[in-house]
């Protein structure tokens, strides 16, 4: 397969998203598109009619990076669209997003003894490596707890989007379920523009698109964007209301992984609740562990 379909609907929808009013053009009368007009766009980018159409219908090969700018500045893209509408473009010419092959996350990764210690150091935070596809591959103690709803005990790799949109509890576990399905498409189309040839992303994409129309329509407004930090809101079925700041960090040793720690202000209820939720974390693994060591 070609990205050339991801290309053709991802420029199509930021055009629509546009007025004319936006980009500072007079509207005119007899408008039949939504947003504006290709010849507009390409009035906008400096480029010929053709030539933007050829890039609209998917042909966005051997583009050069000014015109790429020049189409990103129309279309008024921001920082994370255009650095998609970049990956689109490198996928089309064969080049990998970083300029190198692109190591595969495994979960073996995310079981290195080092990465993990690193992981049970943090002992006031939430700390967890996730994957491009939404795999919870390693946590620190605390995240264990925190995540109790997403791991269970079926023994297989937790998925944060195939709980987002295919358990029912996530709606509990996230009061602002809506915003967090937005963040989590955003986040793995941007992923998906990088490889259009990566099959593990194109399976999960499929089993989410035919098990959940929120997802289905979701994918299909092609809206991207990056975690990098912020705060956001849970609802833990022992902790109650929870309100943490997060930061995510580039794990550089595995490309691709990315190391995530949610924090709460200190002194407020949330860190309150944090300290709690350890310590019912630590005395729910210590059977556990008594019996491992005993059997």
């Amino acid at each position: 397969m070609d990205n050339r379909a991801e290309v053709r609907e991802f420029l199509m929808s930021r055009r629509a998203r546009l007025t004319p009013e936006d980009a500072g053009i007079a509207a005119g009368p007899n408008r039949r598109v939504a947003g504006l007009r290709r010849s507009e766009v390409a009035l906008l980018a400096d480029v010929s009619v053709e030539y933007y159409a050829k890039l609209e219908r998917g042909s966005i090969a051997g583009a050069s990076a000014s015109v790429l700018e020049s189409v990103a500045r129309a279309l008024r893209l921001d920082d994370t669209e255009r650095a998609h509408l970049f990956d689109l473009a490198r996928a089309a010419d064969g080049i990998p997003a970083s300029g190198r092959p692109r190591k595969r996350a495994t979960t073996q990764a995310g079981a290195r003894l080092s990465l993990q210690w690193a992981l049970e150091a943090i002992t006031e935070g939430v700390a967890f490596v996730r994957d491009p596809y939404q795999n919870l591959l390693a946590t620190n103690a605390l995240g264990r707890a925190f995540y109790s709803p997403v791991i269970g005990d079926s023994g297989r790799t937790p998925n944060l989007a195939r709980f987002q949109f295919l358990d029912p509890a996530s709606r509990d576990f996230y009061p602002d379920w809506e915003l967090f399905s937005e963040m989590c498409v955003g986040i793995m189309r941007a992923e998906a523009g990088r490889d259009p040839h990566d099959r593990t992303m194109q399976d999960l994409v499929g089993e989410l698109s035919t098990r959940s129309e929120t997802f289905r329509a979701l994918w299909g407004a092609h809206n991207v964007r990056t975690h990098g930090s912020g705060t956001k809101r849970f609802h833990h079925p022992v902790a109650g209301e929870l309100t943490l700041a997060y930061e995510e960090l580039a794990i550089t040793a595995e490309p691709g992984l990315v190391l995530l720690v949610y924090t709460a202000e200190p002194g407020s209820p949330s860190a309150e609740r944090l300290r709690l939720l350890a310590s019912w974390g630590a005395s729910e693994h210590t059977p556990t562990e008594s019996h491992r060591t005993t059997s």
